[in-house]
């Protein structure tokens, strides 16, 4: 979401937080994942800055911690694996996994790791698309993804920084089915993608923006004060990279946790409410 936008009268909020216990539609985001050197200072940090609380790490998750909010859960961290990046990794949803992973592959993107089945949680991959913006796939089984989403401490936007968002948005309409949407004042570069016949966005996709490093997702995530989560992320080891910006969809800052891991919170203004993501 450039920080500029005029959405033009279309709305990015309905009228409702989104709880689920259902799973995702196909190509809905629906899990939002970071991998750190180290989980256990992560952990800390989001608490502090999202609120979230924690379930249970053992030997069997191999560090991997899912974070809740109230109890639903609203992401996960774990340790870094070999081939990992310091990041946050979005998640879309598949009914079907290896059919996802053909798509992708048949579309011009690249499968990092999988398909793999993941217990009996769900089947997963992780891919690039042709641009080499990571992304990850769930099949979901017994665990949906989030449980949550579009409330204080939760998923609630997500952008493709791409350095070539024309053929971002062909190879995401190929394998996911997306529509694009122009948004007025953006430039020509910058739509909103959403499912078909659906009027509330799922995100966007649009060029660098100035961004550092190769093509990624940016994650945003939903704070109910922009101040004090700026001061709680810098007073713990995080800090600022680009500072407080006025949108139409509210104030919203970018941040890196103290790995490096760089994703954005976004205060929505009051009189907004949030799409309705429930099922």
């Amino acid at each position: 979401m450039s920080p500029d936008v005029d959405i033009g009268g279309v709305s990015l909020w309905d009228d409702a937080m989104s709880s689920r216990t259902s799973p995702w539609s196909m190509g809905m985001p629906c899990w939002a994942e970071l991998t750190v050197p180290d989980a256990d200072q992560a952990r800390g940090f989001y608490a502090a800055l999202l609120g979230w609380d924690y379930g249970l790490t053992d030997a069997d998750t191999g560090g991997y911690t899912v974070g809740l909010v109230g109890d639903r859960a609203a992401g996960a961290i774990g340790p870094l694996t070999d081939g990992d990046p310091t990041a946050w990794t979005l998640y879309l949803a598949s009914d079907d996994a290896d059919a996802t992973a053909a798509a992708i592959t048949e579309n011009g993107g690249t499968i990092l790791t999988g398909p793999r089945d993941v217990g009996e949680l769900g089947r997963m991959l992780v891919a690039a698309d042709p641009s080499g913006a990571r992304f990850g796939v769930w099949q979901a089984r017994t665990m949906i993804g989030a449980g949550v989403v579009n409330e204080s401490g939760t998923l609630v936007w997500e952008d493709l920084r791409s350095a070539d968002p024309d053929a971002a948005r062909s190879f995401y309409r190929a394998v996911f089915g997306y529509t694009t949407a122009p948004v007025e004042m953006a430039g020509p570069e910058y739509t909103t993608f959403a499912l078909p016949d659906d009027d509330a966005p799922l995100g966007g996709i649009g060029p660098m923006f100035g961004s550092d490093g190769p093509s990624h997702w940016l994650l945003y995530f939903a704070v109910a004060d922009l101040d004090a989560a700026v001061a709680t992320a810098e007073g713990n080891g995080g800090r600022v990279v680009v500072g407080d910006m006025e949108s139409p969809f509210g104030r919203m800052a970018t941040l890196a946790d103290p790995a490096g891991a760089t994703f954005m919170v976004l205060q929505p203004p009051e009189d907004q409410a949030r799409p309705d993501r429930d099922g």
